[in-house]
């Protein structure tokens, strides 16, 4: 929707009986919405074909929300280990075991064979049909301290710091002169990010003096190309926050993104044309 809230009327209208599979995002990377999985998964169950199957993205909301996989009653749930303080090169899919195991392997190899011979092969059960190969050891154990980490904390003491943290961010960008922010308005409960974009700057320009002052942000994309055109702009900037986080790093972030923008604001207006084209910007992801 145009407030950055997902439009269940619109997603409605696309599903059939003829739809098979839907793949949604939990939380949006770019809006920083959260998506309202329930009403979604009722609509799928009661429009699309029998037994049409539903994939949740949740590498946005599994590190900063409890996600009650059996409540949600999707058939897939994926998750990133990076994202929740784990090592990179590591994530998870949870699914149904009674679909997990209806599903042939995509790859062979050591652990995912069940019996062999000449002319057939039978295979493990889930999880390791789909896990050929050594395993990737130090990354799991890596990705379950992590988890233990997360745990300890409390992961809706995390969600509660959190929203309070993102609603402070959102307040205080809202304020900051020639800036737009992408996604819900104030007032309204998001993730712990903000994108945002504005005509003094290009995203990626931004970030890189935003980093010579010690203040991390993301430039590009972020993978969403086509979310991005539908909005009207190539690249967004991304501040986003965690549970280490605190209301002084925001407060920091403004006053250097504030500096900067009067440092581009002070340049002519053909300096910050050149500066904020997109010829020769390649975004990392």
């Amino acid at each position: 929707a145009a407030t950055g809230g997902f439009d269940l009327d619109a997603f409605a209208e696309l599903i059939t009986p003829n739809t098979k599979f839907v793949s949604v995002q939990h939380v949006s990377n770019v809006l920083g919405s959260i998506n309202p999985v329930d009403e979604i998964v009722e609509i799928v169950r009661s429009k699309a074909a029998p037994g049409a199957k539903i994939m949740l993205d949740a590498c946005q909301s599994v590190p900063h929300m409890g996600v009650d996989v059996q409540k949600l009653n999707v058939d897939f749930i994926a998750a990133s280990g990076h994202k929740m303080c784990g090592p990179t090169g590591i994530g998870f899919l949870w699914g149904k075991e009674s679909v997990l195991n209806s599903l042939p392997p995509y790859k062979g190899g050591g652990e995912m064979i069940d019996e062999v011979y000449m002319d057939h092969s039978t295979y493990a059960p889930a999880p390791a049909r789909f896990e050929a190969g050594t395993p990737a050891i130090a990354q799991a154990i890596g990705l379950g301290a992590a988890i233990d980490y997360l745990n300890k904390i409390g992961i809706e003491r995390i969600h509660d710091y959190e929203v309070e943290l993102a609603d402070y961010l959102r307040r205080r960008l809202e304020d900051v002169k020639g800036v737009t922010v992408l996604g819900p308005p104030v007032g309204t409960e998001r993730a712990a990010l903000c994108a945002f974009v504005t005509e003094a700057v290009h995203p990626s320009d931004l970030g890189t003096f935003l980093d010579v002052e010690g203040v991390a942000i993301r430039a590009g994309h972020h993978c969403c190309q086509p979310l991005h055109r539908a909005l009207g702009y190539s690249h967004s900037a991304r501040a986003s926050l965690y549970f280490y986080n605190t209301k002084e790093d925001v407060d920091d972030f403004i006053a250097v993104l504030e500096d900067t923008l009067k440092f581009f604001g002070s340049l002519g207006s053909d300096a910050i044309e050149e500066a904020d084209s997109d010829d020769n910007f390649v975004p990392l992801f």
